[in-house]
């Protein structure tokens, strides 16, 4: 665990992909990305929060979009690609890595929302660059190698029902 200083800057860059299907597929549930912001920041100075998200034409979406930018995110969304054969495919993997290496001499503490393990040579870029990193991830669904790497690592299991939003059943 890495000491948390009041006058470090801090970017803040969400995999929103990767956070809502860790919570789906392990809890049944949505994410809090208003705590998720929280616990990434802490005390310190935000310099940037950005969530990355993936447009699928769901009717819900716009209002998750709008509550992600209240929260204080700088969202960023691309369209949902749809292949030949029908095979779909949205990933903001090249986008938050380039963001991140745009911005890392700005900052003193980058923190990657996301247990994916195509980050690893992104935070092996980082590590060897200098730049303290910290990742707020699922524990059960995040790749080894990023635990390994990242100089503090937030677990989202360990405090589930803060981080977590039941799904509410609907009525008709």
């Amino acid at each position: 665990m890495s000491i948390r200083n009041p006058d470090q800057r801090v970017g803040v860059f969400v995999d929103v992909q990767n956070l809502y299907y860790s919570a789906r597929n392990i809890y049944n549930s949505r994410v809090n990305f208003n705590e998720i912001l929280k616990a990434a920041v802490g005390e310190r100075k935000l310099i940037r929060a950005m969530a990355y998200v993936i447009q699928a034409d769901m009717p819900e979406e716009k209002t998750f979009f709008d509550a992600l930018d209240k929260a204080g995110f700088e969202v960023k969304s691309k369209e949902l690609q749809t292949f030949y054969g029908g095979h779909q495919k949205g990933d903001w993997d090249v986008g938050i890595a380039m963001d991140i290496v745009k911005m890392m001499n700005k900052l003193d503490v980058v923190v990657l929302c996301s247990g994916d393990g195509d980050f690893v040579p992104l935070l092996e870029f980082l590590q060897m660059s200098g730049q303290l990193t910290e990742t707020v991830a699922f524990g059960k669904s995040c790749s080894g190698k990023v635990k390994e790497l990242t100089d503090n690592f937030i677990d989202l299991d360990e405090n589930p029902k803060k981080f977590l939003i039941p799904l509410r059943q609907r009525r008709n």
